[in-house]
């Protein structure tokens, strides 16, 4: 299971150093962020939900969902009632807690575990057409400091991310791809959404900016809402749905998964609490492969 981590620890440690050494000059982690946010991630979204079927393997599914919105929740009222967080923040501090990372360490870890990764189909639908719309939508609330109805009505043509994920939804939904001369660039660009993410994830580990009184009491707390609270839920909600054990088993593996760097893009976009976001992705990741295997021992 292990080699699904180096990729992330070598990228995030080469962003390290290259912010170490000034490598990309000042502000690289912005600049490289707002690539991410801007072209590469809503390019990989589409390229993703494009070429997938949109299908959802039922009560696992929901089960994975009532986790992910119950530990959200949670993460909300954590930040804001016993940290002060401002909503905005709050709110990203709710997608650290229960964001998982699908993806680039989703499928490795699911296809080491599991033996397929399946499941994840649904879990990256849920999040990109369910979370990350409501996540945006309230952190485009709190940017704009009031809710506006046609500002919200317009947010997908303002938000090149929820663009990028609506645009492949539609097409998989009409089973129309993109011919090569359209598919090819945005596959291209897409491809470099991770390793793009997770440089600028090391790149912000050399920022030193002021943090807020107990900002590490709230990134551990986070990161024990991620790795132990969800999957506990997850199981509890799986069991009610009489899943059988296999199915059982890559729920809760799903839900154990670590926070995903999109979080810290987010917030680093927004800029609304980038720096619990970016350490709550930190601690997750490194914590995660103990509570990984030990899920696939007790359950496997």
């Amino acid at each position: 299971m292990i080699e699904a981590f180096v990729p992330i620890w070598a990228l995030t440690l080469l962003g390290f150093l290259a912010g170490h050494l000034r490598l990309l000059g000042e502000g690289a982690d912005r600049a490289l962020g707002g690539f991410v946010f801007h072209l590469a991630m809503p390019a990989a979204l589409f390229t993703v939900l494009a070429r997938t079927r949109l299908s959802f393997s039922g009560p696992a599914l929901v089960a994975f969902a009532g986790s992910t919105v119950v530990t959200m929740a949670l993460g909300f009222v954590l930040s804001r009632q016993f940290f002060g967080r401002k909503p905005g923040e709050a709110t990203v501090g709710a997608m650290a807690s229960s964001y998982v990372n699908s993806a680039n360490l989703g499928i490795p870890v699911a296809i080491q575990v599991l033996g397929d990764a399946a499941f994840l189909t649904g879990v990256l639908l849920f999040q990109v057409l369910v979370i990350t719309p409501l996540v945006l939508t309230l952190l485009d609330r709190d940017a704009d400091r009031g809710l506006r109805p046609a500002r919200l009505a317009t947010l997908p043509l303002r938000n090149p991310v929820i663009l990028g994920l609506a645009a492949g939804t539609l097409c998989s939904a009409l089973g129309w791809y993109p011919p090569p001369a359209i598919a090819g660039p945005l596959s291209l660009l897409g491809n470099a959404a991770v390793p793009a993410a997770l440089v600028a994830l090391g790149l912000s580990l050399t920022v030193r900016g002021p943090g807020a009184v107990g900002e590490r009491t709230e990134v551990l707390w986070l990161s024990i809402l991620k790795l132990l609270v969800q999957p506990l839920l997850a199981y509890l909600f799986g069991l009610l749905a009489q899943l059988r054990p296999a199915d059982l088993l890559a729920l809760v593996v799903c839900a154990a998964l670590p926070t995903a760097q999109n979080a810290y893009i987010f917030a680093r976009e927004y800029g609304q609490a980038d720096s619990v976001a970016r350490g709550t992705v930190i601690v997750s990741t490194a914590l995660s492969m103990l509570t990984l295997a030990s899920i696939g021992w007790l359950l496997g």
